[in-house]
């Protein structure tokens, strides 16, 4: 009775396809075929190993993977892993690899092994006869990873390599030639945009896509997905107004200017508008003229620098730079700025030296970058609270895999408190009792100012701790390794993408029995974050592999969740008068409130760019289209030759090659299509600033951005093809043929990549965002 009813219940989720419910009976039915198979390879040499794999390679060769085939790969992978690593696959890693291999994004707790189950997908795809990329969060995963699988990749036949920022031209084709490449999203995107501006087949690096498998596939698919990534060709310094930044340094909260509730916005009041206007020795009046437009602009940005960015929370400066932080992470966001603008006004206000301005030459969502590849997969231990998303977006449904030993962890009732203050002393009243007891504790904080604030005041009662926040993130390895240690107090920023496992007793395990006696690790977070999937994700570094463990959440009313989402709080909610502790359910009802609140409100916002970029990234691949076939066909010389025959004929003898004369030409279409394209970037960007001025016309703001953006795109191919005419046209010819630089064929002499962190104060994203919450709000 008990399994019809089991099998109705996974009919019924089927039906209704709630998130998480991808049927694993199939794969389960597979595990007792995979164990059949071990005596047999168990027998076999290292070299016959590999001799089995690789016939396995010819018979599955761009064929989808039938039941035989899984069993096959699978067993074959668990062979490998024991010999290579020492470690025979558990029967939920091998169901991870079926998961993935059946393209799927897969749900494995923290501990419960993904990186192998990872790692023997990427093979069973490589012996499909597909490359892999195995996309990382950073690079010290993607190297740790692919050095750590090499030897089962070895066994299996399957070449592995990965590619790094230090890597040159040559290392990257040599890493992207391999079966199965590792590599951090921004880089391989980097890669990608990197191709998008060559002039020549042989500097290419980066073969067609053809399969994804994302680790930490809600941070990259999720968190990142509408971050841009950006290849600018360099310009000059950028020029901040550090006068303008001087004046916006003097003005004040609720006098000279105010901001919303969210924090997303700040503007002038009438008595800001007189001190800047004095300040710049202009009237008020004239501030606003259309004439003062970018002094305005400049005052703008630079208030909302002021405003709304606090160092140490959404940046540090170290080294003399200003550098991003990472929020669903708590590290640094190597290589990531904000548009140049605001990255300016920042630069202005800690008054460093400006970075180099940039001319955008292209750029990638992360969304589009994995769109490119035709099979994706992926693998996390917080998947199910993001699956609308992964399932709306990218069309993959979530398959969560049980543990290899049952998660005994205990956790525990959030705590409320009235100020943050009160919660604060809570907090530290927490840890000085657990510590008491020996067992190691993991703090989790908001941002870095919270976890060094919180470290001085535990230093204070000579309770010494770790800290592992942005400014040491090249250090997290060593720290997370050793959290486990008994007596160990670490403090850390949001824990998402760290990589590595918290085990008890400490990397060497010394004290790991007395550990599990005391209790296992206990984890506190200060606040709730805005997502319950980044809670999940702390509470999870607690109680690895059926290990003893307790999580603990501390929070306030007034804690910046609720104030920026939710923050009516009913009436008739008391607190206890010594201790702020609030003990009514309606709190907790009201902290879940602002949390769906958040997360309702990322989720529109994601949606809302996607409508936008969606348009842009179609142009472009269209674009990519005609321009590979500029690329690598004599197509360039046949249009200047229809342009101006004589003129064309004239270089055909100057240069008596015809390789190169295509070769010449190619590179002058080249360099008006590419221009071309930048340019059509700067104008969608202005139309985008500038669309919120259309809604409020009463026009929808993304049917105006179409009607804008199709029409110009359109011109550019005809238009590219003129211009390299008039090229030719005017060109001095010599012996060499054209002297390009002359001409004005000039490519940036220095590029660099970026990302773009989504600008903070977008005002088309602000019309969203307040429609989302008064909706939600309303439920």
């Amino acid at each position: 009775m008990a399994a019809l009813i089991s099998r109705m219940g996974k009919k019924l989720r089927r039906i209704i396809q709630r998130p998480g419910s991808v049927e694993l009976t199939r794969y389960e039915a597979l595990l007792p075929a995979v164990e059949k198979l071990e005596p047999e390879l168990e027998k076999l040499s290292d070299e016959e190993l590999t001799e089995r794999a690789t016939k396995l390679r010819e018979t599955l060769k761009d064929t989808a993977f039938g039941d035989e085939q899984l069993i096959e790969v699978c067993a074959l992978g668990r062979e490998a892993a024991r010999r290579a690593l020492g470690e025979r696959a558990f029967d939920v890693q091998v169901l991870g690899t079926m998961g993935l291999l059946t393209k799927h994004v897969v749900q494995m707790e923290t501990g419960e092994g993904k990186t192998l189950a990872g790692a023997l997908a990427a093979a069973g795809y490589a012996i499909r006869g597909k490359r892999v990329h195995v996309v990382t969060v950073n690079d010290y995963l993607a190297r740790r990873d692919a050095e750590w699988m090499g030897p089962v990749y070895a066994l299996l036949g399957v070449s592995v390599g990965w590619v790094e920022p230090s890597h040159s031209r040559e290392e990257r084709r040599e890493a992207y030639a391999k079966d199965v490449t590792y590599g951090a999203v921004a880089e391989i995107g980097f890669d990608v945009l990197r191709d998008r501006l060559v002039t020549s087949v042989d500097d290419l690096v980066q073969p067609d896509p053809e399969v994804a498998i994302v680790d930490e596939a809600d941070s990259v698919l999720v968190d990142e997905a509408r971050v841009p990534l950006v290849m600018a060709g360099s310009i000059d310094r950028s020029d901040a107004d550090e006068e303008v930044a001087k004046i916006v340094r003097r003005l004040r909260l609720n006098l000279h200017y105010e901001t919303d509730s969210e924090g997303r916005n700040a503007w002038l009041t009438d008595a800001g508008s007189s001190v800047v206007a004095k300040s710049l020795g202009i009237e008020v009046d004239d501030l606003f003229n259309e004439q003062a437009s970018d002094r305005l602009a400049a005052v703008n940005v630079a208030l909302h620098a002021h405003a709304l960015l606090t160092r140490d929370v959404d940046y540090l400066v170290r080294d003399g730079k200003v550098q991003l932080i990472n929020a669903a992470r708590g590290r640094v966001a190597e290589l990531q700025r904000w548009p140049d603008g605001l990255q300016a006004a920042v630069e202005a206000k800690e008054q460093v030296t400006a970075t180099d301005r940039g001319e955008i030459l292209d750029s990638i969502t992360v969304q589009a970058l994995l769109a490119r590849y035709p099979e994706v997969a992926g693998m996390t231990g917080t998947a199910v609270a993001v699956a609308e998303q992964l399932r709306e977006f990218y069309e993959l449904e979530v398959a969560v895999i049980p543990p290899n030993t049952p998660n005994i962890r205990e956790d525990l009732e959030d705590r409320i408190f009235a100020s943050p203050s009160q919660k604060l002393r809570a907090i530290e009243e927490e840890i000085r009792t657990v510590h008491e007891t020996g067992r190691p504790i993991l703090v989790g904080t908001q941002d870095v100012a919270e976890s060094e604030e919180l470290a001085e005041k535990l230093a204070k009662v000579d309770l010494e701790c770790v800290v592992l926040n942005a400014r040491n993130d090249a250090e997290e390895a060593a720290i997370i390794a050793e959290a486990g240690k008994k007596g160990a107090v670490t403090v850390s920023t949001q824990m998402a993408g760290r990589g590595t496992d918290i085990r008890l007793g400490g990397t060497d395990g010394a004290t790991r029995d007395e550990v599990v006696e005391l209790g296992g690790l206990h984890v506190i977070g200060t606040a709730r974050y805005p997502s319950s999937r980044l809670d999940g994700q702390l509470r999870g570094r607690s109680g690895r592999q059926g290990d003893p463990g307790s999580a603990i959440f501390f929070a306030s009313l007034n804690d910046e969740l609720v104030l920026s989402n939710a923050p009516d709080v009913p009436e008739g909610i008391v607190d206890d008068e010594e201790t702020g502790e609030i003990k009514d359910p309606a709190a907790l009802r009201q902290l879940n409130h602002a949390q769906r609140v958040a997360e309702g409100v990322d989720l529109e916002i994601h949606r809302n760019t996607w409508r936008y970029t969606r348009l842009i990234e179609r142009q472009r691949r269209d674009l990519l289209v005609h321009r590979d076939k500029v690329l690598r066909t004599a197509y360039a010389a046949e249009v200047l030759e229809k342009a101006h025959p004589e003129k064309f004929g004239e270089l055909k003898e100057k240069l008596d090659d015809q390789d190169k004369l295509e070769q010449m030409c190619r590179e002058v279409l080249l360099f008006h299509i590419d221009q071309l394209w930048s340019d059509h970037l700067a104008y969608l960007t202005d139309v985008r600033e500038s669309i919120h001025l259309r809604a409020l016309a009463r026009e929808t703001p993304l049917d105006e951005f179409h009607r804008a953006a199709i029409p110009e795109f359109h011109k550019i191919i005809a238009e590219a093809d003129s211009r390299a005419a008039k090229t030719l046209e005017e060109a001095e010819l010599t012996d060499e043929g054209i002297d390009l630089g002359d001409a004005g064929v000039r490519r940036a002499n220095t590029t660099w990549t970026y990302l773009v962190h989504d600008n903070p104060f977008d005002s088309d994203f602000e019309q969203t965002i307040k429609k989302v919450r008064s909706m939600i709000k309303r439920k």
